[in-house]
């Protein structure tokens, strides 16, 4: 019986240590200051890069999705923010909801139709600063076969050297609202919403 007491003792040690740590690490790694950002170029970080989206469901509640596999570039110039652009393609065909007959359902031609529109690309035109660590970044949204200019609403989460690879990582939050049938993606509207809210998590590696 003193064993089993030792042992669990020793476990939860272990795990409250292992639950403290990585907000240690992260603050070390980590920096919130702009000016440590390096300027150059980045290639998108699929595995860390999501875009989720919310719809209005009949009123009720906001259902929630999300994009994965992202690819692109940006080119970063820390000095002057104005002057950086970026590119993102995103696979539809990565959508997943909470609900595998629904990410069936929205791959088919009532909805994405991603096999004949595999992808959504972002160009951005124009990059304005707003404050020391965020900006506003216009840009071409293509998306289902339809091209129209949308905002977004980004801010900087970090930068630093990711301590498992050594590379230097740069992360941004970014916000914004399209309506689906500007896309022509006009299922059951109205009664399922043609607001789409979307929430970018992107991150990026620069390239030596």
């Amino acid at each position: 019986m003193k064993i089993n007491f030792l042992a669990a003792g020793a476990v939860i040690a272990l795990v409250t240590m292992t639950a403290a740590a990585p907000p240690a690490i992260a603050q070390q790694v980590s920096s919130h200051d702009p000016k440590a950002v390096k300027a150059g170029t980045y290639k998108v970080e699929p595995r860390h890069t999501q875009v989720s989206f919310s719809i209005s469901h009949f009123g009720f509640t906001d259902f929630s999705g999300f994009f994965s596999g992202a690819s692109g570039t940006l080119q970063l110039d820390s000095s002057a923010a104005s002057a950086s652009e970026l590119e993102v393609s995103i696979p539809v065909s990565s959508v997943l909801t909470t609900v595998p007959v629904l990410d069936d359902q929205l791959k088919n031609d009532q909805w994405f139709d991603v096999a004949k529109y595999p992808n959504a690309t972002f160009t951005s035109t124009n990059v304005t600063p707003i404050g020391k660590d965020s900006a506003t970044i216009t840009g071409n949204l293509t998306l289902h076969g339809v091209t129209k200019p949308i905002t977004l609403k980004a801010h900087l989460i970090g930068s630093g050297t990711n301590p498992l690879d050594k590379s230097f990582n740069v992360g941004f939050e970014a916000v914004g609202t399209i309506k689906r049938s500007d896309f022509a993606i006009k299922q059951y509207l109205p009664l399922l919403g043609d607001d789409i809210t979307l929430k970018i998590a992107g991150a990026f590696v620069l390239q030596q």
